[in-house]
């Protein structure tokens, strides 16, 4: 039986993209480089690390990696009140989940300073039990132990948890935590998110007859 929702933010609550690219611009202005809207896009749901070593070599100091993570997210969070908006059909579900009774939390793997960032900016924070931030864990999706985080902070089980993602990484997560996923197409191709158990392209092509077949 379906007790509880975990959200991924980036790509399916939030459309935080256009943020995200400022912030790296801004960023990379300041070491004197640049990027383009098309270099950006190959790296969009990268890790800071990953992003830096591709950009600046594999050479970088940790401590680079550390501090320039840290100024690039700051960043970010300044372009949050402007440049971040509630994807199609977030706001409506998000109520339906409170309206039905089921606990909800946010389960994503930005640094929790993001996650509330986003929560305050689209004034969503009312629709959730818990923010669940996996940046600090010591594996990152596809492992799931953002999820399973997120099923013990609402006080459920795995196996009453369905899962809101867009990542290919996130839908392995939630398959290795034994929750029911669903994934949208807003940020990868439904053939690269075969493991789901329902594919959409957003929230507005949900039902509630989908969501309740999925626990069936």
């Amino acid at each position: 039986m379906l007790k509880a929702i975990l959200w991924d933010m980036d790509g399916v609550v939030a459309d935080t993209e256009e943020a995200h690219l400022l912030a790296w611009r801004q960023f990379l202005a300041e070491q004197g480089r640049s990027v383009t809207a098309e270099q950006f896009a190959t790296t969009f749901g990268m890790a800071n690390p990953a992003i830096l070593r591709q950009w600046f070599g594999d050479a970088l100091r940790a401590e680079d990696i550390h501090s320039w993570s840290a100024r690039k997210e700051a960043l970010f969070r300044t372009f949050v009140p402007t440049h971040v908006r509630a994807l199609p059909g977030a706001r409506e579900w998000l109520r339906w989940g409170r309206e039905r009774g089921y606990r909800q939390a946010i389960a994503s793997s930005g640094e929790m300073a993001n996650i509330v960032a986003v929560v305050a900016a689209l004034e969503i924070g009312n629709q959730f039990d818990a923010l669940v931030s996996g940046a600090f864990l010591p594996r990152s999706k596809p492992d799931p132990a953002v999820f399973l985080q997120g099923a013990a902070a609402l006080g459920v089980a795995p196996e009453e948890c369905l899962v809101v993602e867009d990542g290919i990484v996130g839908v392995e997560a939630a398959r290795r935590a034994g929750m029911r996923c669903l994934a949208l197409t807003t940020t990868h191709p439904a053939e690269k998110l075969a493991g789901a158990d329902l594919i959409v392209h957003d929230l507005n092509a949900l039902s509630e007859e989908l969501v309740d077949a999925l626990f069936a």
